[in-house]
């Protein structure tokens, strides 16, 4: 014969089960054994539950689960008043594509509504991301947690255009022209860029024929990287905050340029032709 534990110590056994490995870091079995007991307890403690193991599914990445967990989790809490369970709902609905769903949680969060229909698409400013790569880019915002890189990045593998999904919270920032911009963190990577990028060698006397060939890729919609102004920082350095300087360079430098090849070819001869003994490349080629 068994004895069969009451459920309040079965219930604080498996709480502490569950705490135990989200402090390990092992969120998806913490968010499975909180979901189970918020789903059996009184609402007064299934509110910071619910909370819980939809933050444990969206740290593991686990959008269904964050969604799902997270419409349990703003059934406990009021609209409009900046309660983080709107916003941990708000990204999985925009990493599903969920956009009614995202929009009504950024109204729930407590901002003006986003106005149509469909996918967002809004000018939210600068700001900069951390790629998963470790490398911090120039974003723009286009909703709350997604921004499109402006950068060409230093790593091949990541492309300027790109969208990504990025966190809530800042985990640093960068001062340019005395103005801070937030750093977030990367979660995904929600759309890839079809731009690949290129490598280049110009030559230059001037910075200002090195900022000129810039401007016009920037004027035709495409990017281009200085690769001399690379800056390296560690991760815990790269969290802090940083003034970020835009650097004149001249001389030969080899460049990452992003834009079809003929396009890019057909800026590089506009660019030289203007200044012909000033100014040459050389060596276009897939990064």
């Amino acid at each position: 014969m068994t004895i069969e534990e009451p459920q309040g110590a079965v219930i604080e056994r498996t709480l502490d089960e569950a705490y135990q490995a989200f402090d390990a870091e092992q969120y998806g079995r913490a968010g499975d054994l909180l979901a189970g007991v918020a789903a059996a307890v009184e609402p007064e403690l299934a509110k910071a539950l619910w909370f819980d193991a939809a933050l444990c599914a969206l740290r593991i990445r686990d959008w269904a689960a964050c969604r799902d967990r997270g419409l349990e989790a703003v059934r406990f809490v009021e609209r409009g008043t900046n309660a983080p369970a709107y916003w941990n709902l708000g990204t999985a609905a925009t990493a599903l594509r969920d956009w009614d769903l995202a929009r009504d949680c950024w109204v729930g969060f407590g901002m003006d509504p986003i106005p149509g229909t469909g996918p967002i698409d809004t000018d939210g400013g600068p700001t900069c991301i951390r790629l998963d790569i470790d490398e911090v880019v120039w974003a723009r915002r286009i909703d709350p947690v997604r921004a499109r890189v402006l950068n060409v990045p230093f790593d091949p593998s990541r492309r300027y255009g790109e969208i990504v999904l990025h966190s809530g919270a800042p985990s640093g920032e960068r001062v340019l022209g005395g103005v801070a911009y937030p750093v977030f963190d990367e979660l995904g990577l929600f759309e890839a860029s079809e731009l690949a990028t290129l490598a280049v060698v110009v030559a230059a006397e001037k910075a200002d024929d090195i900022e000129d060939l810039a401007a016009r890729f920037a004027h035709d919609g495409y990017g281009m990287e200085i690769l001399e102004s690379r800056v390296d920082r560690c991760s815990c350095c790269s969290q802090g905050r940083h003034e970020s300087e835009r650097g004149r360079f001249a001389g030969e430098q080899p460049l990452y340029v992003a834009a079809p090849e003929d396009t890019a070819r057909a800026i590089l001869d506009g660019w030289t032709r203007d200044r012909p003994h000033e100014r040459s490349w050389t060596d276009l080629r897939r990064a």
